[in-house]
């Protein structure tokens, strides 16, 4: 919200600079921006009239004028299509210094020019130079224009946090600030507007809680043609608004300067009756701005007998709109619950300073004050004759005038000093909040009345919070906190998802975070058999549904990358993902299961560039070792496998399913050739993902003495079918082993001369050790004999010569 700072102290003069008073806003909650002047710096600038023009004897575009700057008359060539005699306009005298610019005398094609007049541009109050800024005629010709308009003034620029809609106008600021400074507030000047004909319209109230307040005026014969005056269009402008005309400058000026936004209808033009009530879904309106909508079922509508003719609280319609030749208007001054505006200009693409206020909430009892307003200020102006103020009211639905009761305990508790009670006192009086003290149980209590302007105002917390407000943050006492802090307990046998996420940058990785919404055509590439969440209000086509997997938004991640010359990119990311019961018809927050998962793409050479490291590219293996060192985390690597089985994302021939305890856990791949190529990558992409459940669970270590006796170990190369996995053997020979086998290692693989082409040579390293004695030859030869004719009953496998 942007103010005018010479407004401002119309109302409350605190003997403060500019730096100071934004300072002191600030502290007290209502933080500044910014503030900036509200004209360019210059001087020698006066009110000029122009007594005469006669045309340019060398220049078609260019007029003589004869200016009268008070105390002499001058001669100045001005190209200004609005030149003209009888208008006062900003005239900078020779000597006159802008920013950029020093006025000197000149010939322009050969005419003498002693001056110059000024656009609002030149004096920096806007961008509008299209011709001369035209001053009111009643203007003291030679006056200093600063003096005139006002310009040593600022523009201050509040940034309001959404509890204080009670400062979204003058008189709002005028008390905080006038709170601040212990000074009295100049209320409005409201003179009571007597009616002066018996005119009304009907009003009717179908919208319950959404609008229990409408209060209404006609106002006949007003005159459209005339003029707002200076000041008023001054502190528009400093406002952020532009003049239009006497009735939407009125309203407007009303806004900023009670709170309260008002609108307009043209009398003529309302048919039958106003009914305020919730829309269908699917009506439509015309909005002032000419834009047609198709409402929603949950908006507040203004109607009349020809259907909807504004939204609530938002903008008016084009169909009942003042123009330059209405004579009649109907003035509408409501109450518009917070609840029912809230969200619903965004939920059509706009945002009006209506809306803004009326979503945060205005003063529930301020609309009779700001309708007589608007009246006293649009007959000055623009005449005519104003009928009696209709309210409607419905009283049951009217908000309720809250009671809060506040204990001095508290006080000092939450804030950590003592505050004596006649001081709390003053502070509620200086707020207007209407308090009464009570003792019980020797506790001084305070019942304090929010005022209807303050919606903020619910619970002890918040009226502890204006007293810290007016006490002064910067009186509070710095304390460091005390507290009895217990150590919270965490299972041994659980793995930190940290120390994963560590030990993953560790090995190259790096960490990601991507949206949890994401495009529909990519997770159902990704996750075919999962059915996504669809987002009701996505905020773009291409994040349109909930991920029931990390792999949408880490493949996006990858590529984005590759499309930047990352040749080299691991990438790996842990979050929820978001799935939906089968079986249900229905869809209900409850129901959305919420699975943690871990999840990674790779893709680009093996090592870094470098000259001692070779150029391959990563494989599936180098993806597979990566996961079982995040496995050999749990302690128990053992429990876990991985079997060969299909997915719908990736490559027939390398994709596995990672098992715990014979649960599917994860799944590890390549991608598909044919999404790679649909994603025109030129890498092979490699994608893992694991339930966090399934990691963090971990085997607790234990110790145990180390054998005194020398290991023994023994290398056999078996001759297997090439369909025989490591996996698979390693559990044959476990399983027909003694406990006297301490490691079995897999130490080579061999294909080629001498072997059956459908076969493979596996070689195998067996290391034996007892605890408690040296094992003999027989023993150890016993074993062996033992695994071979396990491996050749379940394998068909034979010893290699």
């Amino acid at each position: 919200m942007k103010f005018s700072e010479n407004w401002l102290r119309e109302f409350v003069n605190p003997e403060l600079s500019t730096q100071a008073l934004v300072d002191q806003l600030t502290m007290a909650g209502l933080e500044v921006d910014g503030f900036d002047p509200v004209a360019a710096a210059f001087n020698n600038v006066v009110v000029g009239e122009i007594l005469e023009t006669s045309p340019h004897p060398d220049a078609d575009k260019l007029v003589v004028c004869r200016i009268s700057s008070g105390t002499e008359e001058h001669q100045v060539v001005c190209g200004a299509p609005n030149a003209r005699a009888g208008i006062k306009v900003p005239f900078a005298l020779v000597g006159a210094k802008f920013p950029d610019l020093k006025i000197k005398k000149a010939k322009l094609r050969g005419v003498e020019s002693h001056g110059m007049l000024c656009s609002e541009r030149e004096l920096g109050l806007s961008e509008e130079h299209e011709g001369l800024m035209e001053l009111p005629l009643d203007a003291p010709v030679g006056d200093d224009i600063i003096n005139y308009l006002g310009l040593d003034d600022s523009i201050v620029d509040l940034d309001l946090t959404p509890n204080r809609s009670d400062c979204l106008s003058m008189i709002g600021l005028a008390r905080e600030t006038g709170l601040m400074n212990q000074l009295d507030v100049s209320e409005v000047n409201l003179q009571k507007v007597e009616p002066s004909i018996e005119d009304t319209f009907p009003v009717e109230l179908n919208a319950g809680a959404a609008c229990s307040r409408f209060v209404g005026r006609v106002v006949r014969n007003i005159d459209q043609t005339a003029k707002s005056p200076l000041w008023m269009k001054e502190k528009l402008r400093r406002s952020g608004l532009r003049s239009i005309d006497p009735v939407v400058d009125v309203t407007n000026y009303v806004m900023l300067e009670l709170g309260q936004p008002l609108h307009a209808y043209d009398h003529a033009k309302l048919n039958n009756k106003i009914v305020v009530r919730q829309s269908t879904a699917g009506e439509k309106v015309t909005l002032l701005d000419g834009s047609e909508v198709e409402t929603l079922a949950d908006t507040l509508l203004i109607t009349d007998g020809s259907g909807p003719i504004g939204l609530a609280g938002v903008m008016g319609g084009l169909s009942t709109s003042v123009t330059s030749e209405t004579k009649d208007i109907f003035l509408e001054s409501a109450f518009f619950a917070p609840t029912a505006i809230a969200g619903r200009a965004r939920a059509y693409g706009m945002n009006t300073d209506a809306a803004h206020r009326f979503e945060r909430g205005v003063d529930w009892q301020g609309q009779v004050r700001a309708i007589e307003r608007a009246t006293e200020l649009l007959i000055q102006i623009s005449g005519g004759q104003a009928g009696p103020v209709t309210e409607m009211v419905d009283s049951s639905n009217l908000p309720i005038e809250k009671t809060i009761e506040l204990r001095a305990s508290r006080i000092s508790r939450v804030l950590g000093v003592d505050i004596d009670n006649s001081a709390v006192d003053d502070i509620f009086a200086r707020l207007n909040f209407p308090a009464s003290t009570t003792d019980e149980n020797g506790e001084h209590i305070w019942v304090v009345s929010a005022p209807s302007h303050r919606f903020d105002i619910a619970i002890e917390a918040d009226l502890i919070e204006e007293i810290s407000r007016v006490y002064g943050y910067n009186n509070l006492p710095t304390r460091t906190p005390l507290a009895s802090l217990n150590m919270s307990k965490k299972a041994e046998t659980e793995l930190s998802l940290n120390r994963v996420r560590d030990h993953l940058v560790g090995r190259g990785y790096f960490e990601a975070i991507t949206y949890s919404f994401v495009d529909t055509a990519m997770q159902a590439t990704l996750d075919p058999e999962e059915t996504p969440i669809p987002l009701a209000n996505p905020l773009s086509a291409e994040m349109s549904v909930m991920r029931t997997s990390i792999w949408p938004g880490l493949v996006k991640s990858l590529i984005y990358n590759v499309n930047r010359q990352q040749t080299r990119v691991r990438l790996f990311e842990s979050g929820l993902c978001f799935s939906q019961p089968a079986h249900l018809d229905g869809l209900a927050f409850d129901n959305i299961l919420q699975v943690k998962k871990i999840a990674g793409v790779v893709c680009g050479p093996r090592q870094d560039e470098n000259w001692s490291n070779d150029s391959q590219l990563v494989d599936f293996f180098d993806v597979k070792g990566d996961i079982e060192s995040v496995l050999a985390l749990t302690g128990q690597s053992e429990n876990f496998e991985f079997i060969a089985q299909p997915h719908p994302a990736l490559h027939a021939g390398q994709s596995a399913a990672i098992r715990k305890n014979g649960e599917t856990v994860g799944y590890v791949g390549l991608l598909d050739p044919r999404v790679q190529q649909e994603l025109d990558i030129r890498f092979p992409i490699f994608l893992f993902e694991l339930a966090v459940d399934a990691v963090i669970a971990k085997k607790l270590a234990h110790s145990g003495p180390m054998s005194r006796f020398p290991e023994v170990r023994r290398d056999i190369a078996v001759i297997v079918d090439q369909t025989a996995t490591a996996a698979d053997l390693r559990q044959c020979i476990t399983t027909a082993a003694t406990d006297t086998l301490q490691n079995l290692k897999l130490f080579d693989v061999y294909q080629g001369k001498g072997i059956d082409p459908n076969r493979k040579s596996l070689a195998l390293g067996l290391t034996f050790q007892h605890t408690s004695r040296t094992l003999t030859d027989d023993e150890i030869n016993d074993s062996v004999e033992k695994i071979v004719a396990s491996l050749e009953a379940q394998f068909g496998a034979s010893l290699r010569n």
